[in-house]
């Protein structure tokens, strides 16, 4: 009898152990099909709906007299292995003084003749870049016999869903507090076509702050504009953004592919359940504005989809032109650049980096097909007036996966490949570099 159970246990044991050498290959094979390389060497990044909150807060974001939603001072931003150099520790960013995510607080001011200070402006993407790609943009610049014994220092002034005026008024705001720049680079243009309808079926005025960030806060300060679905929903986003750093954390540390895939998949259907919920908090509806304390503009006029576009493109085009006008009285450069998304490219994506980049279920990407043609024309006389670059189809001939989600953000050769286009582009226009040559 005895020989018998353990004769069963060696048997279950091997089928255990068989079971799982099947289950790794599989999750191997599907992991491979996904990104087109070896679990084991490779480590998918992860884009995280929003920063870690602290302990005992609600939100780890603030809101901003001028510019509108920001990070508190000191919240953490996490790169994901995946957007580092091969072994890279994480580089344990934090937000600064300002809430923009920097290693130097604000204003900061350079104590050598020597050193030459790039500010960053945009929405995510320049968040993204300023921690993934401006280090690769301050390599290709010193290329450049002008930058070659400079140290070049670049500073981040980028924020999720940032748009114009608020680069404008960030600019504004920080040029009337000393800071000094050497030459400013803004990377914008999705945010400017994607979040403005929103805005509008929200109520709100396209010149506002992206609803989506910023109804969320004004319901947190205004108790009197808070409904109980709305209270519900943003409850349901809290509890989903812990669950999204949790599996994405997993997924990442996973020994195997197979607890990988796993908590992979988890990972793609909470990101559904965030993407769903964040729509229908945005078209739930507040209490009368008159409850509020704060005041936000409404919509200055009706405005049907032809007039929503031209305006929203008239605005991206004209902050920029203000920008430049701000620093062309001070003797410093400029520089515009147009991204680059996957709802107006004519990229061909093979099904791996389609199946991540064209989901078909983000709320951005129908707004961005059709608002790219509007900044595409609003930005043929910048040139003529500004240094401006479209950089829209700077990814068409890459052969690698560029895109990183279904929004607009950009794998590690994503960033690298726009830093290559951004040092370019400054290097092609005129500056104190061309002066020197």
């Amino acid at each position: 009898m005895e020989k018998r159970v353990r004769s069963r246990l060696r048997l279950l044991a091997v089928n255990l152990w068989v079971f799982c050498i099947l289950a790794e290959a599989v999750a191997l094979f599907v992991y491979y099909t996904d990104s087109g390389e070896l679990y084991y060497t490779s480590r998918r990044a992860y884009e995280l709906p929003a920063a870690a909150v602290p302990e005992g807060r609600l939100t780890s974001e603030a809101l901003h007299p001028y510019f509108g939603p920001t990070h508190k001072p000191g919240a953490p931003f996490d790169v994901p292995a995946a957007l580092r150099a091969p072994q890279a520790p994480s580089p344990g960013l934090r937000t600064n003084n300002f809430g923009f995510v920097s290693p130097h607080d604000y204003p900061f001011s350079p104590v050598r003749p020597d050193r030459f200070i790039v500010g960053l402006f945009g929405g995510s993407v320049g968040t993204w870049f300023c921690a993934v790609g401006a280090e690769r943009l301050v390599a290709d610049l010193k290329q450049d016999p002008f930058f070659r014994d400079k140290e070049l220092i670049p500073l981040c002034f980028s924020h999720e869903g940032y748009k114009q005026p608020q680069q404008l008024l960030v600019l504004t705001y920080f040029l009337e507090i000393g800071q000094p720049f050497d030459l400013v680079v803004n990377i914008d243009g999705f945010n400017d076509v994607a979040l403005p309808p929103i805005n509008d079926r929200s109520g709100l005025d396209i010149s506002m702050p992206s609803a989506g960030h910023l109804v969320g806060l004004f319901n947190l300060i205004n108790q009197a504009t808070l409904t109980p679905d709305k209270l519900e929903s943003l409850a349901t986003i809290q509890h989903l953004r812990t669950r999204l750093t949790g599996q994405a954390a997993r997924a990442q540390r996973a020994p195997l592919a197979i607890v990988h895939v796993v908590f992979d998949r988890l990972y793609r259907r909470t990101v559904d359940q965030y993407a769903r919920e964040l729509g229908r908090f945005n078209d739930l509806p507040s209490n009368p504005a008159r409850n509020s304390l704060i005041q936000v503009t409404g919509r200055v006029r009706a405005r049907d989809e032809a007039t929503l576009l031209s305006d929203m493109a008239t605005q991206w085009a004209t902050a920029s032109l203000m920008m430049n006008d701000l620093l062309s009285a001070r003797g410093i450069p400029y520089v515009h650049v147009l991204q680059p998304n996957q709802y107006f490219t004519k990229r061909t994506f093979n099904s791996d980096e389609a199946r991540v980049a064209l989901s078909g279920k983000s709320p951005y990407g129908a707004f961005a097909a059709k608002g790219y043609p509007a900044l595409v024309t609003a930005s043929a006389a910048l040139p003529a007036k500004e240094r401006f670059f479209s950089a829209v189809d700077v990814f068409d001939r890459v052969p690698e996966p560029v895109y990183m989600d279904d929004c607009c953000h950009y794998t590690r050769t994503g960033n690298f490949v726009l830093a290559d286009f951004i040092a370019k582009a400054v290097l092609a226009s005129a500056g104190p570099w061309s002066e020197s040559r």
